[in-house]
């Protein structure tokens, strides 16, 4: 059962409202996003690409810069190495693209996932040896290949990290010793050492912020390093990053760049998914166009994803596009095949008192175990790992709630992983089979997890008639975004609706529009995208089956009076305007 929770963190609203001429209602949204004070709220609201960070205060990236200048003047082949998800994708990429700008002599590898894993492995290593790679670069990984990276010192390649994980550690008697890995130069802002001051940028933004270092380095204006914005914005949705600080300019910065892209590949893949790339906004990018790229990587090999952003004629771009969207269906449908039968263990080892899921699909395709563990994460509210028989061993992803470190708790049982890295939200990992339920009892044994904690909670930035919804209200809403992680999209309250009549629209119908009046006498339309028939459930179940039948009817007669969360928005038909609300949760 959820909870609902009402935000209520304290400023003047009126006070902000009024100097920055907004509404207090919007005002108090900005401050439960944890934005204090009036320098903060003027950089959420107005910042822009002038108050991003000087790159040069990243750790080594200057160091790095100078190697890379060295290796360009001496004609040394250099390699990025990059990974198989959006992030890698896009981070190699930036990368690609900003060497060559630089003229220098570069290519790409990016891992298997089936056959090589996540990261730096042996063979990359030795193949990239082979290949007379001098320089290997890699992105979006390395901070804990300690032992590849060694490999390629000793057989006299130079290799740099630039990756944006968390740094390895291990507890000991003076606290947390960290461990870096033996390479030429470590360019993560989660470095301890390191003076950036934004520290949640994903891969593609530290590629971005190396990248802008490259063209200052080598005399090109640093606006020209904007043109990998949208890519750097895009990875940041799709690899989940909180939208705060930085990324928040980031990620707005490169959304009005990526609407008016010149990429063909980008804009075949808007056109094959029917948007249109002036109405691209964050959740088209991390629900409908970061998806195909990622399947591509899932279900294939990501270099397809990359020769798609490096297309140069038309036809080859909306080729791949279609490809890519084609993978991205069929990755749906294993998707929901995966997460039915995670489903029913799940549900078992709820029973079973475990507070840490740790679900095994032997047969379902690896890449898809993150995706499921998200699904039966939302549905259970409790951190999930899916595990998925590999070529050798066991392979698996986790996907966590906020009162759980999965890297850290991870961290506790790294005896019986062979590989292992990620986030505090997020993780991959690697053991073998027949640790699975040693991995499943530690887990659970050790967390501190509380009954609590497994509560799903649903936070409510303010409680609000609808009768105070206006369109300007609406309008001042939108200049919040972008919405996502960290900045979610803000709710709001109302209880004792009355329910005047209900009906069941689209193609699927999967649509619920229903005809409201609040307490006051404000009449609005409210529409629902959730489960249906379960919302007819529940509703005759506190009220009465004939209420139902008699509010999908339209009688006005149902007495049906229910408490929704909601977020307001202007429905626009016919060219007509009118309020209504989207209903997220009732009771």
């Amino acid at each position: 059962m959820e909870k609902w929770v009402v935000t209520a963190k304290k400023a003047d609203f009126k006070a902000l409202g009024e100097r920055f001429s907004i509404d207090p209602v919007v005002a108090r949204v900005i401050r439960n996003r944890d934005v204090v004070g009036v320098e903060a709220m003027e950089e959420y609201l107005n910042g822009d690409i002038s108050r991003m960070h000087d790159p040069g205060l990243m750790k080594d990236a200057g160091k790095t810069v100078e190697l890379l200048m060295e290796k360009i003047g001496e004609r040394k082949k250099i390699r990025i190495i990059g990974d198989y998800d959006i992030d890698g994708v896009l981070s190699t990429y930036i990368l690609l693209e900003g060497l060559e700008s630089a003229e220098a002599w570069v290519d790409v590898d990016i891992p298997d996932r089936v056959g090589d894993g996540y990261g730096l492995n042996e063979r990359l290593i030795r193949k990239a040896y082979e290949d007379g790679v001098d320089t290997i670069l890699t992105c979006d990984n390395g901070i804990a290949a300690a032992e590849e990276i060694a490999l390629g010192k000793s057989l006299g390649m130079t290799v740099v990290v630039t990756d944006h994980h968390e740094v390895p550690f291990e507890e000991g008697e003076q606290g947390r010793c960290y461990k870096l890995p033996p390479a030429d130069a470590v360019v993560n802002p989660k470095q301890a050492d390191c003076p950036y001051p934004f520290k949640g940028l994903c891969g593609a933004g530290v590629a971005y912020k190396l990248v802008q270092l490259l063209f200052r380095r080598i005399g090109r204006e640093e606006a020209a390093a904007e043109r990998f914005l949208p890519y750097a914005a895009f990875a940041t949705i799709g690899d989940v990053m909180d939208l705060v600080g930085e990324n928040r300019i980031l990620v707005k910065e490169g959304l009005k760049r990526l609407r008016e892209t010149e990429n063909l590949g980008l804009h075949a893949l808007i056109r094959q998914n029917g948007l249109l790339a002036q109405d691209i906004k964050a959740y088209h990018v991390g629900f409908v166009l970061g998806p195909c790229l990622n399947a591509s990587g899932r279900l294939d090999t990501a270099l397809r994803a990359l020769a798609l952003l490096r297309a140069k004629k038309e036809p080859e771009a909306i080729s791949l596009a279609e490809d890519l969207t084609d993978l991205n269906s069929g990755r749906k449908e294993l998707t929901n095949q995966g997460v039915s039968a995670a489903q029913k263990q799940a549900e078992e080892a709820v029973r079973e008192g475990d507070k840490v899921l740790v679900l095994f699909l032997p047969d379902c395709h690896e890449s898809l175990a993150g995706i499921i563990a998200g699904r039966i994460r939302e549905q259970f509210h409790r951190p999930v790992f899916v595990l998925t028989r590999g070529e050798e061993g066991v392979k698996g992803s986790g996907r966590s709630t906020e009162a759980y470190s999965m890297y850290e708790e991870l961290c506790k049982i790294k005896d019986i992983l062979t590989k292992f890295g990620g986030h505090p939200m997020a993780a991959g990992l690697s053991l073998a089979e027949a640790d699975i339920p040693v991995m499943r009892q530690r887990l659970n044994e050790q967390t501190t997890l509380t009954e609590e904690d497994l509560i799903p909670k649903i936070r409510i930035d303010v409680p609000m008639p609808i009768d105070y919804i206006t369109p300007k209200l609406v309008q001042e809403l939108s200049l919040l975004e972008p919405f996502g992680k960290g900045n979610e999209k803000p709710v709001f309250a109302d209880k004792e609706l009355t329910l005047l009549s209900a009906r069941v629209l689209g193609k699927n119908q999967n649509v619920l529009r229903m005809r409201i009046r609040s307490s006051y006498g404000a009449v609005m339309d409210a529409i629902y995208f959730g489960d249906i028939q379960e919302f007819k459930e529940y509703t005759a179940d506190q009220f009465s089956k004939k209420a139902v039948d008699e509010l999908f009817r339209g009688t006005e007669t149902s007495g049906i009076v229910m408490s929704f969360v909601y977020y307001p928005e202007i429905n626009s038909f016919h060219g007509t305007e009118s309020l209504q609300i989207v209903v997220k949760n009732y009771c």
